[in-house]
Order: structure tokens, then C-alpha cells, then sequence
């Protein structure tokens, strides 16, 4: 399944900040099949709360396709994104955002807050939720549970 396909990309992005003791999210984001940018967080690199793996990515993209509009692109996420990070989705007008894990304390794609759902922005992009949830949320709950116990 093509949804799967790229999300195992986005957990390899996961990985990779995992490795650099960022949470572990990653995100790729897709135009005509292709891959045009991948991201996960960096934080802690950055020393800035802007740099969630969306928002890298977005801005990858943006560069990629030489416009702020990303009509036509769809993103593959590790864990539903955030209040910022939805926001930007909507601003970038992405057609599709495909997430893994359901994210109950900050998730703005249905489990806190549904701001595409609200009907009052100016562009809506389609949502699944749910997309190898498993893989994605243990990646996520082993990186905390190492990190309580230091």
C-alpha cells in the first residue's frame, strides 16, 4: 500500500532524530509520487520550538517546488501534528495529511482539536489518521520511557 510505503519513510526519519535525542517524529512529504522532502525533528539542534519535523519538511518542500503553495503534495507524519503544525499544513495548502500515531494531548487532526474540521480556514486538506500506528507509537513510547529512565 502506497500510504504504508511512505510512512515507513517518515519512521526512518524517526529514527534518525531518535539518534540525535530528538523525539522521535518524522515527516515526508510527496508530489506526484515522488519524495521531495523528508525532515524530523530538530529542536534540540536548533534550540527552537519552530523545528518539528512538519515544519522542516514544509520548508524543504516549499524551496523544492519554488512556491509556498504545496497544492498537489500530500505528507506523511509519525504522530498527529501539533496546533503550529497543522496551521502551517493549512497555510502550505496540502492536499492530504496522513499521520501514524494519534497524539491525545496535543493532536490537532481530530484527538484534542480538529482545525480542519473547523470549517472557518480558508483551505481544508483530507486527514487518515492511524497509518502503521503501532510501529509509529512505540517508537515514540520507548524513546520516553529510556528518557524517564535516566
Amino acid at each position: 500500500m502506497i500510504n504504508e510505503k511512505f510512512m515507513k519513510l517518515a519512521i526512518k526519519e524517526a529514527l534518525k532524530g531518535q539518534q540525535t535525542d530528538e523525539v522521535p517524529v518524522g515527516a515526508v512529504i510527496v508530489k506526484d509520487g515522488k519524495v521531495i522532502a523528508k525532515a524530523h525533528n530538530l529542536k534540540e539542534k536548533k534550540n527552537c520550538a519552530n523545528y518539528h519535523a512538519e515544519m522542516v519538511a514544509i520548508e524543504k518542500a516549499c524551496k523544492k517546488v519554488g512556491d509556498w503553495r504545496l497544492i498537489g503534495c500530500d505528507i506523511y507524519v509519525t504522530m498527529e501534528p501539533c496546533p503550529m503544525c497543522t496551521g502551517a499544513l493549512i497555510n502550505a495548502r496540502i492536499d492530504n495529511i496522513y499521520f501514524g500515531a494519534y497524539d491525545e494531548k496535543a493532536g490537532c487532526c481530530g484527538s484534542v482539536y480538529d482545525l480542519m474540521g473547523d470549517g472557518k480556514f480558508n483551505h481544508k486538506a483530507n486527514i487518515q489518521g492511524g497509518i502503521l500506528k503501532e510501529e509509529c507509537a512505540s517508537i515514540l513510547t520507548n524513546y520516553f520511557k529510556g528518557k524517564r529512565k535516566k
